[in-house]
């Protein structure tokens, strides 16, 4: 066979997969994206690192896993750091595991602040990935990397004093998940790494008299794509580029909007054995089911009120101000409202203050349990996302493939994905745009007043539940633009 014609190889680099380690979405899609794209005959295959927990959640899902045989061997400032590799097969997806408990010793994954000692584990796992061809004998041709904890790759093919040499055996493709998170470091640190002084400019990692890791990255790959058409163009504005935007601005030939999907092998209520009762579009009699679980759950009588639910980070970016002003006005008289996540302090408090204050009608979870989760989706009649900004957004996907009508504000993967219902009979959620929690409560008493009209709201649950936001639209993209980069042609 032609080299040409072989399944393209790709090496996805992160530092989340679902199952085995997760913190947000970028969890979720690595979790599935190597899985669909292996349906596509894309050699696709996952390095992550083992961080506490991993080798557990490894051995109770029962993957298949065994030891390499060779270690890999990375110089990181000034001495050499040494990983075990294990090889687990996820879901069908080989997944190497990179073992160094001193290194990846935090159950968080991401660091409180970043440092040379706390950064140093990311730059471990971006070097070693150059090393995974002599230990497992399978070399990638890509590298798809994800966020800017691993954007160290690119920038160490282009100006590490010794790994640059291996430029023209690969390609990468950048994926940006978030924006808000660059990774901006003192200068030494990427010294100590062994990039050269080339790259500190205003054409690769300079940044205000510091390192930016997601600009150098970005700079450095071969294609940049981040996971929702509109967000593409968001990193473009002052609002959306957090500093970057005239970066990205002028990058528009490699820079691409690729829409996440979801796994609807988890998340279906057709097949979803963590909640009570399992239903579809031709029979909803489940979704009363889980109702009267959720209800139980929290402790209340069913009073017939529509039930809205978040689930997800409680941090300013999922406009959690302007949910809880919301509620607070509108919550008592005319819906209940349940929040599962976790986050910033402050958002912790105000749930819990909600809880006590609203007893009868605001339940919250502080905290992730995946099984609450989806109860919360098959539950809920409505799922909130008020967000400030929003890469792509899986909560309203999740949402519409339970019948829980999203009502999201316009931005981001959000916008890509609602469309409203009251100016489409295809609708599928309530769309609002300024930022406010006044133009918040206009879409939730939309959503109210359509929920009370059954025939209007069984023709919304009908287009909700009809979506389809599977990988596999998204997988022919990316086949696109793997193969696209190995020919040596972006497509346009």
């Amino acid at each position: 066979m032609n080299s040409k014609d072989a399944p393209v190889k790709v090496l996805n680099v992160t530092v989340e997969m679902a199952p085995l380690a997760k913190q947000g979405g970028l969890g979720d899609v690595l979790g599935a994206l190597p899985k669909a794209l292996r349906y596509k005959s894309v050699d696709a295959r996952v390095l992550l690192p083992v961080f506490p927990g991993v080798m557990e959640c490894v051995e109770r899902n029962g993957y298949e896993c065994s030891a390499l045989p060779r270690e890999i061997h990375v110089a990181l400032d000034w001495r050499v750091y040494s990983a075990r590799v294990y090889l687990a097969e996820v879901e069908g997806v080989p997944v190497y595991l990179l073992e160094n408990g001193k290194l990846f010793d935090n159950p968080a994954i991401y660091p409180q602040s970043l440092s040379a000692a706390s950064v140093m584990p990311f730059a471990f796992l971006s070097m070693a990935a150059f090393e995974i061809p002599a230990v497992t004998e399978w070399k990638p041709d890509i590298f798809h990397v994800h966020d800017w904890p691993v954007a160290i790759l690119p920038i160490a093919l282009r100006w590490h004093r010794h790994y640059r040499a291996l430029r023209s055996d690969y390609d990468v493709v950048l994926t940006i998940h978030n924006m808000a998170h660059q990774g901006i470091v003192d200068p030494s640190m990427l010294t100590s790494w062994g990039i050269t002084r080339e790259a500190f400019s205003i054409d690769g990692v300079e940044y205000h008299s510091q390192s930016n890791i997601l600009k150098g990255g970005a700079i450095a790959s071969d294609a940049i794509t981040t996971v929702s058409p509109r967000y593409s163009w968001d990193i473009q504005t002052p609002e959306g580029g957090f500093g970057l935007h005239g970066v990205f601005g002028g990058m528009k030939g490699k820079l691409s909007g690729i829409l996440n999907g979801i796994d609807y092998d988890v998340w279906s209520p057709k097949n979803d054995a963590l909640i009570p009762a399992r239903y579809g579009a031709d029979d909803m009699s489940g979704k009363a089911e889980c109702r009267k679980r959720l209800v139980e759950t929290c402790h209340w009588e069913d009073d017939g009120k529509p039930i809205a639910a978040f689930v997800g980070r409680l941090v300013q970016q999922k406009g959690i101000d302007i949910l809880f002003t919301m509620l607070d006005r509108f919550m008592p008289d005319n819906c209940r409202a349940v929040a599962i996540g976790s986050g910033m302090p402050q958002y912790e408090d105000w749930a819990r203050r909600f809880a006590r204050m609203y007893p009868d009608c605001f339940w919250c979870c502080i905290g992730f349990d995946d099984e609450l989760a989806h109860l919360a989706y098959a539950g809920s009649d409505i799922i909130v996302m008020p967000s400030l900004f929003e890469p792509c957004g899986l909560s309203q996907l999740i949402g519409m493939s339970y019948g829980s009508v999203p009502v999201v504000r316009g931005t981001g993967g959000l916008a890509d994905t609602v469309i409203d219902f009251d100016g489409s009979h295809d609708g599928t959620g309530f769309v609002f745009s300024d930022y406010s929690a006044d133009e918040l409560l206009k879409a939730m008493r939309r959503a109210i007043d359509a929920f009370r009209d059954k025939d209007r709201w069984n023709a919304l649950i009908k287009n909700t539940m009809s979506s389809d936001f599977s990988w596999n639209k998204s997988t022919l993209s990316y086949t696109e633009l793997y193969n696209g980069l190995r020919s040596g042609e972006l497509p346009s």
